[in-house]
């Protein structure tokens, strides 16, 4: 029951597996030419970006790394919302590809940091007001404190996108059997189906601020 329960989200299905192609099938299915036509959902598209490129900009100061981490939330919401289609793979429920952009991200700031700005990376080790005596074991929790950081974004992005396919998979297997028990409990699919929905914007959206918080500090 368990290995069938997760066998939904096992990402080598058969010796020729194009489950991974999920990541893209939003841009293989959308024609370029949709994205240059005014229509409202370009629109509304637009009023997001200008949105969430506001509030990176209120943590970083700068208009360039804002392209990133925006783009970064309209790729994960793109995954996340296509997870809930039938037969489609959820990529972003694997430490795989969570991990990957979490961890690049990550050194790729660490780098920058540490080669650019070791002062003030050295800085950020000791919080200002720091008893003497305490500074050797502040330096060590600042230090882990940094270097869970990635894992922290990818299993939580991983954890909660699990959680509810999980949820709706149970629920669909034991009631699969009974089509009126399934006919009665439809409401209940339909609220799980609004709160995955829910959870895929937040889950962009708290990936893409935490790592604009990171990325404020270098």
């Amino acid at each position: 029951m368990m290995m069938n329960l997760f066998s939904v989200f096992d990402p080598s299905s058969g010796n020729l597996s194009l489950n991974w192609l999920s990541m893209f099938i939003m841009l293989l299915i959308i024609p370029g030419q949709y994205w240059n036509s005014p229509n409202k959902m370009i629109n509304m598209l637009m009023e997001l970006y200008k949105k969430l490129t506001q509030e990176t900009i209120l943590h970083l100061k700068k208009y360039e790394p804002s392209i990133i981490f925006v783009s970064m939330f309209m790729y994960l919401l793109i995954n996340n919302i296509m997870g809930l289609f039938p037969y489609i793979f959820t990529a972003t429920a694997h430490l795989t590809f969570s991990m990957s952009m979490a961890l690049t991200l990550w050194l790729s700031m660490m780098l920058f940091g540490w080669i650019n700005k070791t002062n003030h990376m050295f800085s950020h080790l000791v919080p200002i007001g720091t008893p003497n005596i305490l500074m050797p074991f502040m330096v060590l929790i600042e230090s882990i404190s940094n270097f869970i950081r990635p894992g922290s974004l990818a299993v939580r992005l991983t954890a909660n996108m699990i959680a509810g396919h999980l949820l709706m998979s149970l629920l669909g297997n034991n009631l699969a059997e009974n089509f009126m028990m399934m006919m009665m409990m439809m409401w209940m699919f339909m609220i799980l189906m609004m709160f995955e929905l829910a959870v895929a914007f937040i889950q962009s959206y708290v990936f893409m601020t935490l790592s604009t918080l990171y990325s404020s500090e270098i």
